[in-house]
């Protein structure tokens, strides 16, 4: 095996897949590291048949018992199929009443093509404002909520601008390969890449009608429009990455987009779309199921990268350059394991006390409701329609809200059995499986009566938005949790700031008037279900969506951020991390896209010093 690369990356989802086609491609010799199985779709596989099972967060094996003292230890859960289990590898939060619970949120999928393998897909551009919040928020006095003073003191302005990335966003889009429409988007493109969107499904006209209204009400200017969902779904062939789509374009649709893998490749992970292409370079490897433990380093320089083999045998590689991409919360801990065993890496890393403060993840939450009629959602993809109106100077202004956010439809909630059953009751990643086990009410009548009520009709909005930055809301070790392997286990110690609070109530009523004037536009009288923010949920603190970001900001100042403009850690000369962790604010809208575009703009930098 060889040990001696130009880099070495460490996951291969969003943050390292990027630079690692980029570099490639450019004759320099890479590694990646892969903590999870390698899964292929169907056209992959001499026998045709896919390696995903269509249950990635469900197992068919039986029930296991929380083991570790903490307090919902014998707690049941069930293994996933590339989720760690709760026992090997769990990640430990803090309620607000001081309990610590064991969890899995936070992971966004060990597998190769990481968190891209198991997303909805919603794959939008952030907006220019929320490159500049710190500006945009200097001297106001209209704030909601905010009696500290905290967002004039935590918001920070990121070391680069919209339009720098803006070239970047392109080439993501079409190296990915992404569907939907730029029109009414409410940011600059220099281009459009988009390939054209599948015709939306009968049920989201309600969503269309509604951000038609919202769009028309909360703005003082002319009315800001939907547009078409942007998702990293190829509906044509995809010379990039040479994937062909089905004669049959009915064959796109499904409703298993948002939570499983992708058995036909058509959703872009970075596997299919930017891994496969480099699959067979000469000058590239990929090692799935190895576990990287800990970092080296001699002087400023990352000198060893330390990893367990499938085997479970300490192996060790080398890099001119090391790329952190584990996931914001598992990149943290990995800095600060290495710390430990390593006076010299602890001094550099932790130069400024910064690494894992700051962590962020979104505000976010929406409205659900049940359509007036059926429609046969197991012929959708994951979001028809979005609009931009709650991320307006106006609107913000307006309500006193220091950032905005993206408002988009979930076609397929509650499509088909399957889906309702790993959304009812469910609060997070850990009770996903229980589905109906713990509704006693739903046997016989009622479960028939409970299944034709809603399959086909539940439609809901959601909202992604910017959380305020706090320096308490952090990633930590925790002091006696270990995992398999002994080492500790990352603990998350985060609260939500009223303001989010309001932010959330504020952009959950949007999302609720949209369904109600969606069905009724001359007066909203339709009921929905509810509407609300995440931090309401029983385990709000651990609700995370899986965009996990923050906790290692890159900045212009060395004192005031962990990684440099070009996410090289300020006190290492060949060490950069460049998954979420990059983040001083959240962004309003999925993270994805814009963690790809930054990680195609690092391979350029990396290009000028190989």
């Amino acid at each position: 095996m060889e040990t001696q690369f130009d880099v070495v990356i460490i996951g291969s989802g969003a943050g390292g897949s990027p630079i690692a086609h980029t570099l490639v491609q450019a004759g320099k010799s890479v590694l990646i590291l892969e903590k999870g199985p390698l899964l292929k779709p169907q056209y992959q596989n001499a026998d045709g048949l896919s390696d995903f099972k269509r249950d990635e967060l469900f197992s068919d094996g039986p029930a296991k018992r929380i083991t570790h003292n903490v307090a919902n230890k014998g707690e049941a859960f069930y293994s996933s199929h590339i989720e760690p289990d709760i026992n090997d590898e769990p990640h430990i939060y803090e309620e607000a009443d001081g309990r610590e619970l064991a969890t899995i949120e936070g992971y966004t999928a060990q597998v190769v093509g990481g968190g891209t393998q198991l997303y909805g897909a919603v794959s939008l551009r952030f907006s220019p404002l929320d490159f500049r919040l710190q500006s945009f928020n200097a001297g106001r006095g209209d704030l909601v909520n905010d009696p500290n003073g905290d967002v004039q003191t935590e918001a920070r302005d990121w070391p680069i601008s919209y339009d720098e990335l803006e070239p970047y966003y392109v080439k993501a889009e079409q190296l990915v390969g992404i569907n939907g429409t730029a029109p009414n988007q409410l940011k600059p493109f220099s281009k459009d890449n988009y390939q054209p969107p599948l015709e939306p499904n009968p049920i989201s006209r309600y969503a269309k009608t509604g951000m038609e209204w919202l769009g028309k009400n909360t703005s003082n200017r002319e009315s800001v429009l939907p547009y078409r969902t942007p998702l990293a779904v190829i509906t044509r062939d995809h010379a990039p990455s040479g994937r062909k789509v089905p004669s049959d374009p009915e064959t796109i649709k499904t409703s298993y987009v948002n939570r499983y893998g992708c058995p036909l490749g058509l959703k872009s992970n970075t596997w299919v779309s930017l891994l496969s292409p480099i699959a067979n370079s000469s000058n590239f490897e990929i090692r799935p199921n190895c576990c990287v433990t800990r970092l080296e380093c001699q002087g400023d320089k990352v000198s060893r990268v330390v990893y367990l083999d499938p085997s479970g045998k300490e192996r060790v590689v080398e890099g001119k350059i090391v790329i952190v991409a584990c996931s914001a919360i598992e990149s943290i801990r990995l800095l600060k394991i290495s710390a430990l065993s390593d006076s010299e890496f602890d001094r550099r890393i932790n130069q400024n006390d910064l690494l894992g403060k700051y962590f962020l993840t979104h505000c976010f939450g929406g409205a659900s409701a049940i359509m007036p009629d059926r429609s046969d959602k197991s012929k959708a993809l994951d979001a028809d329609w979005a609009i931009d109106c709650c991320a307006t100077e106006e609107f913000l202004k307006s309500k006193g809200i220091w950032a905005g956010g993206a408002i988009y439809n979930n076609t397929s909630d509650r499509a088909l059995p399957i889906s309702l059953g790993r959304t009812h009751r469910s609060t997070d990643l850990d009770t996903l499986w229980k589905g109906f086990i713990e509704d006693t009410s739903l046997v016989g009548d009622n479960l028939a009566q409970f299944l034709d009520n809603t399959i086909g009709r539940g439609l809901s909005v959601s909202f992604m938005a910017n959380q305020l930055p706090l320096k308490t809301n952090r990633i930590e070790l925790h002091p006696t949790v270990k995992d398999k392997w002994g080492r500790p286990v990352a603990y998350i110690r985060k609260i939500w700031h009223p303001h989010d609070q309001y932010l959330m109530s504020t952009l959950a009523q949007c999302c609720g008037d949209v369904l109600r004037f969606g069905v009724d536009p001359a007066g909203g009288g339709f009921q929905i279900e509810g509407q609300g923010g995440v931090y309401q949920a029983p385990n709000g603190l651990a609700r995370i969506a899986n965009h996990i970001l923050g906790g290692a900001r890159f900045g212009s100042d060395r004192n005031d951020s962990v990684l440099d403009p070009f996410c090289r850690a300020w006190d290492f000369d060949n060490l950069y991390v460049t998954d979420g962790s990059f983040m001083p604010t959240s962004g309003g809208a999925n993270p994805t896209l814009t963690i790809q575009a930054n990680s195609f703009r690092i391979a350029d930098e990396l290009l000028k010093r190989l």
